[in-house]
């Protein structure tokens, strides 16, 4: 799924409204006659675990009549957890979701509510592009809280250690810093090998940057992965691998544990991640002092590749949101219209650890970092969303899967195309 080609941060002018939502007969509730919300979500660690906390403890000081159990789950403890619900039949009342390809699978089988009539009132207050993601078909099953893009995150203090004076531009010049920071005794890149979705960034955004920002697209359409273009991304992306680039035994590593990618890139051992707008925060959760790199942290796009059809403007990446189960109690969207509020959104904001979708929010970026984020989406001329959300779930799965292969060293470039063309084929 590819985002209409516009300016990313372009803001909608419908202004916001309270939208109050009565209680349905066939409401869950307790003796006590309150309504339960189950809420799922993935800010599992400081800051935000305790910001949702706090906002979910006052609107049920505000209503009275409404409980919010939360769950606070690990990235990959939630996707397995939640499949376990879906299948079942029974999502939460209010859960993650990016959106795309397993959102509309989640659509198609009738396990979460159309919000489209129910938002109208506040939905204009959000940054369109952030609800594209969660349109199916012309109808909203999903709201956004956070939108941002992939890019590099890097040590500042290594950089300069190694010699290595400006961020790389192009591909060239990556490999080139990439070299000279291994020559120095600096581990380049922290990769979480295991979990395999980080892995994924790398090859997506190669075939943006060779085959242009429609190249993923059409793939998807097509069901056919097999071009030079794609080919290409592979090549590229065994370039990087073939200069042993990772820390030791990334290949067992995960994302956030505390010997993980983000512990390593925090804790200086490694000058680099590839990753999105909330490494930030996930790096200073894991910090002894819980304030991670600081100053020390720097942010660049990711570069562009000579004689490509695509540019370092065309961004990969995505937003945090949340779907609402088929069976939540009707006050399930009024507690997500409270969580969008200004607000809200600006006390999210100022974390650090999300890039805000309500357009009246989007001045408390605080963070240079966070704002170089904002600005590289504001100026962005094509969206692609991550390839384990925008196709169905064994697409993306596959995806993941073959490129984790090539950066094992078990597969080339060929064998990769072919392997998730073979899935595409058969959805």
């Amino acid at each position: 799924m590819r985002l209409s080609r516009r300016s990313l941060m372009g803001l909608a002018g419908a202004s916001a409204g309270a939208l109050l939502l009565g209680a349905c007969s066939d409401d869950a509730t307790d003796p006590d006659g309150a309504q339960t919300v189950n809420w799922w979500h993935i800010q599992n660690t400081e800051p935000m675990l305790s910001v949702w906390a706090a906002m979910a403890r006052e609107y049920e000081a505000a209503r009275g009549n409404l409980k919010v159990e939360i769950q606070p789950l690990e990235n990959e403890a939630f996707k397995a957890k939640l499949t376990t619900a879906t299948q079942a039949g029974s999502p939460p009342d209010l859960f993650q979701s990016w959106g795309g390809g397993v959102l509309r699978q989640q659509v198609e089988a009738g396990l979460v509510k159309d919000l489209t009539a129910d938002v109208q009132p506040w939905i204009g207050n959000l940054l369109p592009v952030s609800v594209e993601p969660f349109t199916i078909d012309g109808k909203i099953y999903g709201i956004p809280f956070d939108v941002g893009m992939v890019g590099f995150w890097y040590n500042k203090d290594l950089f300069t250690r190694a010699g290595v004076a400006a961020v790389p531009t192009t591909w060239t010049e990556f490999l080139a810093a990439v070299s000279r920071i291994k020559a120095a005794g600096i581990t380049p890149i922290a990769l979480a090998g295991k979990e395999k979705w980080p892995a994924h960034f790398y090859w997506s955004y190669l075939a943006m940057r060779i085959g242009g920002p429609t190249a993923l697209q059409q793939a998807g359409t097509d069901a056919n992965f097999d071009t030079p273009d794609l080919v290409a991304a592979g090549t590229r992306l065994k370039e990087l691998v073939d200069l042993a680039p990772f820390q030791k035994d990334f290949l067992g590593a995960d994302y956030s544990s505390p010997d993980g990618q983000a512990a390593t890139m925090v804790n200086g051992g490694a000058a680099m991640e590839l990753m999105g707008q909330w490494a930030p925060s996930v790096q200073a959760s894991l910090s002894a002092d819980k304030k991670g790199l600081g100053d020390k942290l720097g942010f660049f796009p990711f570069p562009a590749v000579d004689g490509g059809k695509g540019t370092v403007s065309d961004v990969f990446g995505g937003g945090n949101g949340f779907a609402v189960g088929r069976d939540a109690p009707s006050a399930t969207v009024d507690f997500l219209r409270a969580l969008l509020e200004a607000g809200n959104q600006r006390k999210s904001a100022a974390t650090g650890a999300v890039l805000p979708t309500v357009r009246d929010a989007v001045d408390a970026i605080a963070d240079p970092n966070g704002k170089a984020v904002a600005a590289s989406l504001a100026a962005a001329t094509g969206f692609q969303l991550y390839l384990d959300q925008a196709y169905p779930p064994a697409l993306g799965q596959q995806v993941n899967d073959s490129v984790a292969e090539l950066v094992a060293g078990s597969k080339t470039p060929e064998q990769v195309v072919k392997d998730i063309t073979t899935v595409a084929k058969n959805q």
